[in-house]
C-alpha cells in the first residue's frame, strides 16, 4: 500500500488488498479469495509466533529480506527452455511455465508481505477466527518426487507464496526422507506443513526431525508402518551404499569394541599385577621390619638375661618386683579351639601368694575383669599369712600386690589372644607398670613362651626369668622332653618320638611292640598339646596275632628273642595287622576333644607325636615336681605332689603335697639330673612328670620320666597358696611340709597335726 493515509477503515483496506492481490498474483476473482485467506492465516501464525519471540522481527534488516529472496529463487530458477531444474543429489526437481511470471511474483511478494503485515497490525485487537479444513491444501508426493505441475501443489504453492521461503527447506527434507525409505505415496497436509515451517524458521533454527516431518502427513499410519519395516531404508535412494556404510560401521564398531575390551582387560591385569606387586613389596618391607624388630628384642632379652644372671644373688636377697604374666602362648589353632581361654589363663592367680616374702611385690596381669567379691577374697587371704597374727606384715601385704587388666581385653573379646599379646596392645597398662616399677629391681615371670613376651619385656625394659620362646617351644614338646630325659640318663617309657607320617607310625609301633612284647597298652601323645587329655591308647589284647607272638617269644626265650632273625616274622605280622587294629580299637582318652581315632590321627600326624608304652602295672602313681633353674646356676625344688586323676586317666585334676610315692633321695637324684640337662639350654621354671610302679618281674620300684613342661605349673601356684595359708615350708630334702604350731600345743599334738 503506497498511500496508507488515504485509507480510512478496514473495509477500504480489504478492498485495496484484494485489488493489489489480483494485480500481483494475476489470479481470477474466484481464486483470489482463498489465496487472500491463506495469506491472512500465514500472517496471523507469524504474528502469534513473533509475539512469543519479540526480539525476532520478520522485517528487521535488509539481510533477512535478501535471504528470503534467495530461498524463493531456489524454487523459481528453473530452466528457461525446458523448465527443468537440476539440483544436487537428494533435492526434488521442479518445473515452471514462465521465468518472467516467477520473477514478477518474486518482486511483488515483498509488497504483499508488507500489506498483509499492515493488515494484521491494524486488526490485532480484533478476534479473527480462520477455520480451514485439513483437506483444503493437500498435495501428493509420489515416490519422493513432487509434480510441480499438479493442480493441488500449484494451488498450495500460490496460496502460501508469501511464506514460501520457509517451506522450501522442509519440503526438501521431507522429499529426501520419503526417497530414502522408498515411500510410494505420501499425502501432505499443507496447512500443518506451513505452521511447522514457520515455527521452525522463527524458533528452532534447525531442520525438523523425521518424526516431526511425518506428523504433517495425512496417511501417517501407512507411512510409518512402511518405514518401520526392517530393511526398508536400504530399498530407497542410495540404499546399497547406506547398507554398506552400516555394515562397515558395525564391523568397525566390533573391531573397536574388541580392541577396547582387550585394552580394558590388559589395563585391569596391569592394575592387578601392580597392586599385587605393591602389596607384596609392602608386605616384604613390613616383614623385614618385624624381623629386625624381633631380632632387636631378642638381643635385648639376651643382654638383660646376662645382667640378671650376674646380679641374681643380689636381686634375690633384696627388695624386688615380680611381674606375673600367666600367658598361654599356644599356636593360633590351639587357641581358637580352646573354650574359655581367659579362665584357663587365670587359673594361676595363686601367684599373688609370692608376697609372703617380705621383699617381694607382685604385679599380677589378669586376663579378665575380676569382681569386687573376688578382689576382697584375695585381699583377706593376704592378711592370713600363717598361724601367727603379725599385724604389721598382714597390713603390708595389701600394699605389695596389684592386679591389672589390660584394656585390650575389651577390644578383642573373641580372638582368644594370649595375655602377652593383649598386654602388648594395651599402652595405658604398660605405662602404669612402668610407673610402678620405676627405680626398682623387677623381672617378668611368664608361663608358656610367646614372641610377644619379648615385646612386652622390651617395652618395660625388664628381664624375663625364663627361656627364649623358640627354645621353650622346642623342648616343651613330648619329643623334646624325651630328648632331654635321654641326655639326663633317666628311665623313660619304651617309645619313640618325632613321628610325623602314617607309615612311620606303623613301623615304629611294630618295632616297639616286638621289642617289648609284654607291654599291654600303648599310648599316642601329640607333641604340642599339654595335658593328658590329648592322648589316645590302644590295648594289644585286641590284636589277632598277639597270642601267636607270645608263643614265639616263649619258644625262643628272652635270650634269643633279641636276635633280629627271630623277631623278623613277628615284625612282619605286626605290620600287616596294626592298621586294622588301630582303626577298630584305638580311641582318644577324652572324646570331648577328639571324637574318634580318625580325628585324633589327623592332628597327630600334622603336629607330630610320641608313641610310648603304658607302665605294665595296674597300680601306677603319677607325680609332678616343680623346679626353678636359677640364673646363677643353682637348682631349687619348689613343689612336689602326687597327682589326682579324674575320668581322663592321664590328666591331673589336682595333687597332694608333699608326694609320698618315691623316696626323697631317689626323687632328688632324678630331678637334679634333669635340671642339669635343662641348664645347658635355658633357665626358669620347669615341671617334670614322673610315673612310679612296681615291676612284677623283679618286684622293684621303677620311676619313669614321661613329661617335661617348661613353664610355671598350676601345681606350683596351688602350692604357693598352700604355703601362704599355712605359713609352712616345704623341705624337699626330707619330703615334709613343715607347719608352725598354733598357740600352745603339746609336741604330740603338733606332731599329729604334721
Amino acid at each position: 500500500v503506497k498511500h496508507p493515509r488515504k485509507i480510512s477503515g478496514p473495509v477500504e483496506i480489504l478492498q485495496d488488498t484484494k485489488a493489489k492481490g489480483k494485480r500481483f498474483l494475476n489470479l481470477p476473482d474466484d481464486d483470489l479469495e482463498p489465496a487472500l485467506q491463506a495469506s491472512l492465516l500465514c500472517m496471523s501464525v507469524q504474528h502469534k509466533i513473533m509475539s512469543l519471540h519479540p526480539r525476532k522481527n520478520l522485517h528487521t534488516s535488509k539481510r533477512e529480506s535478501d535471504s528470503i529472496s534467495d530461498k524463493e529463487s531456489k524454487w523459481q530458477m528453473d530452466s528457461e527452455s525446458s523448465c527443468v531444474r537440476k539440483p544436487r543429489e537428494g533435492h526434488p526437481v521442479w518445473t515452471s511455465s514462465s521465468t518472467h511470471a516467477k520473477a514478477s511474483e518474486s518482486m511483488d511478494q515483498r509488497d504483499m508481505q508488507a500489506t498483509t503485515s499492515f493488515i494484521i497490525k491494524g486488526s490485532q485487537k480484533q478476534s479473527v477466527d480462520v477455520s480451514v479444513s485439513t483437506t483444503k491444501y493437500p498435495f501428493t508426493i509420489m515416490k519422493g518426487q513432487i509434480d510441480p505441475m499438479a493442480r493441488d501443489f500449484s494451488h498450495f504453492k500460490h496460496s502460501f507464496s508469501v511464506c514460501w521461503s520457509s517451506v522450501v527447506d522442509a519440503l526438501e527434507a521431507l522429499n529426501k526422507l520419503l526417497r530414502d525409505f522408498a515411500v510410494p505415496l505420501a499425502k501432505v497436509n499443507g496447512e500443518q506443513l506451513v505452521e511447522l515451517c514457520l515455527k521452525s524458521d522463527c524458533g528452532w533454527r534447525k531442520t525438523p526431525s523425521a518424526a516431526v516431518l511425518f506428523s504433517v502427513l495425512e496417511n501417517q499410519e501407512e507411512v510409518l508402518g512402511l518405514v518401520s519395516r526392517p530393511g526398508q531404508r536400504y530399498r530407497g535412494e542410495r540404499g546399497t551404499e547406506t547398507a554398506a556404510i552400516c555394515i562397515q560401521s558395525c564391523w568397525r564398531r566390533y573391531l573397536a569394541r574388541t580392541a577396547y575390551m582387550c585394552h580394558c582387560r590388559r589395563r585391569w591385569a596391569v592394575q592387578v599385577i601392580s597392586l599385587s606387586w605393591a602389596m607384596h613389596a609392602q608386605r616384604c618391607r613390613v616383614k623385614r621390619a618385624l624381623q629386625a624388630r624381633r631380632f632387636s628384642q631378642l638381643e635385648n632379652y639376651r643382654s638383660r638375661a646376662q645382667h640378671l644372671a650376674a646380679n641374681w644373688k643380689h636381686i634375690r636377697s633384696s627388695k624386688r618386683t615380680i611381674i606375673h604374666i600367666p600367658s598361654l602362648g599356644y599356636s593360633k589353632r590351639q587357641r581358637l579351639n580352646t573354650r574359655r581361654y581367659d579362665i584357663l589363663q587365670n587359673i594361676q592367680i595363686g601367684r599373688l601368694c609370692d608376697v609372703r616374702d617380705e621383699n617381694v611385690e607382685v604385679i599380677y596381669i589378669c586376663p579378665m575383669h575380676l569382681g569386687e567379691d573376688i578382689l576382697q577374697c584375695y585381699t583377706s587371704l593376704q592378711k592370713c599369712n600363717g598361724a601367727d597374727t603379725r599385724t604389721s606384715q598382714a597390713s603390708s601385704c595389701n600394699r605389695r600386690f596389684i592386679i591389672l587388666t589390660p584394656e585390650a581385653v575389651d577390644h578383642f573379646p573373641t580372638h582368644n589372644m594370649c595375655l602377652s599379646t593383649l598386654l602388648k596392645y594395651s599402652p595405658r597398662t604398660l605405662k602404669r607398670i612402668k610407673h610402678l616399677i620405676q627405680g626398682k629391681q623387677a623381672y617378668i615371670v611368664g608361663r608358656v613362651g610367646h614372641v610377644d613376651d619379648l615385646a612386652v619385656a622390651d617395652e618395660l625394659d625388664v628381664p624375663i626369668l625364663g627361656p627364649e620362646p623358640a627354645v621353650s617351644q622346642l623342648h616343651s614338646t613330648k619329643s623334646g622332653g624325651r630328648r632331654i630325659f635321654s641326655v639326663a640318663g633317666v628311665d623313660v617309657p619304651p617309645g619313640q618320638g618325632d613321628v610325623y607320617s602314617l607309615d612311620q607310625l606303623y613301623e615304629t609301633l611294630a618295632e616297639l611292640m616286638t621289642l617289648n612284647i609284654h607291654m599291654q597298652r600303648w599310648l599316642f601323645k601329640i607333641n604340642l598339646q599339654r595335658g593328658g587329655c590329648d592322648t589316645a591308647f590302644c590295648d594289644v589284647c585286641h590284636l589277632s596275632c598277639y597270642n601267636w607272638a607270645l608263643q614265639r617269644y616263649r619258644r625262643y626265650g628272652p635270650d634269643l628273642w633279641s636276635s633280629k632273625w627271630v623277631q623278623e616274622s613277628v615284625l612282619h605280622r605286626y605290620l600287616d595287622d596294626i592298621p586294622e587294629w588301630l582303626a577298630h580299637y584305638a580311641q582318644p582318652a577324652k572324646t570331648s576333644r577328639f571324637l574318634n581315632w580318625s580325628s585324633f590321627l589327623k592332628t597327630f600326624l600334622r603336629q607330630g607325636g610320641v608313641v610310648e608304652a603304658h607302665p605294665p602295672s595296674a597300680s601306677v602313681t603319677y607325680l609332678t615336681v616343680d623346679i626353678l633353674l636359677e640364673p646363677s646356676g643353682e637348682v631349687t625344688m619348689l613343689s612336689c605332689g602326687d597327682q589326682l586323676h579324674g575320668s581322663c586317666f592321664p590328666d591331673a585334676v589336682g595333687s597332694t603335697v608333699p608326694q609320698t610315692s618315691v623316696h626323697p633321695e631317689t626323687l632328688h637324684s632324678i630331678c637334679m639330673r634333669v635340671a642339669q640337662a635343662c641348664q645347658q639350654h635355658f633357665v626358669g621354671y620347669i615341671s617334670v612328670g614322673l610315673a612310679t610302679f612296681v615291676d612284677h618281674s623283679t618286684m622293684e620300684q621303677k620311676v619313669w620320666a614321661f613329661n617335661l613342661d617348661i613353664a610355671y605349673s598350676d601345681q606350683l601356684a596351688m602350692t604357693q597358696m598352700l604355703l601362704m595359708m599355712t605359713g609352712g615350708t616345704l623341705n624337699w630334702h626330707t619330703g615334709c611340709l613343715e607347719v608352725p604350731v598354733k598357740g600352745k600345743c603339746s609336741e604330740q599334738q603338733a606332731a599329729a597335726e604334721v
